[in-house]
């Protein structure tokens, strides 16, 4: 049994065992899985200087150029309040050339938390990311896009989780 397990760990690449952004898709899965862990270390260690902010497409306002630190504050100031955050990505697409690559894919966040009303909170959209390598083998995000496409559940579970932290 020990044999097998050995044997598929060691098809998987490295870098994804390490947890890098030896990719473009890498950098992107990383952003998700810490922002779950609640790792706001390894969330900003993913984002360049400056991100270029863009949730228009679900709550209106405007796109924003932010430093990793304003977009980890806001965030913690909502997901914490959430018992568990769970951001699925799917059919992801990497393009670009040299130090300059895109990758779009569809995401899934589902948000639950303890309501009568409902415990979960889904949003469903997809995502247009750009990075810039910094390193030979380390990418960052400076250009995050959401684009909404619907929610489902208890759409009132994001006001009780910034409650919640109050």
């Amino acid at each position: 049994m020990n044999k097998v397990i050995f044997s598929i760990l060691s098809i998987i690449p490295f870098s994804l065992l390490a947890g890098t952004n030896a990719t473009p898709g890498e950098a992107v899965v990383g952003l998700f899985v810490a922002t779950d862990k609640q790792d706001w270390e390894a969330v900003n260690e993913v984002f360049a200087d400056e991100v270029n902010l863009d949730y228009s497409s679900m709550n209106g306002n405007p796109a924003q150029v932010l430093s990793p630190t304003r977009i980890i504050d806001s965030w913690k100031g909502i997901l914490p309040g959430f018992e568990f955050t769970h951001h699925q990505l799917g059919n992801m697409m990497v393009s670009g050339s040299g130090d300059q690559a895109h990758v779009f894919c569809y995401g899934t966040a589902s948000h639950f938390l303890k309501d009568e009303q409902g415990d979960l909170w889904v949003v469903v959209g997809s995502y247009d990311f750009d990075l810039i390598r910094v390193e030979k083998e380390s990418w960052k995000i400076k250009s995050m896009k959401f684009n909404f496409k619907f929610q489902d559940g208890n759409t009132a579970l994001p006001q009780k989780a910034i409650e919640k932290l109050k």
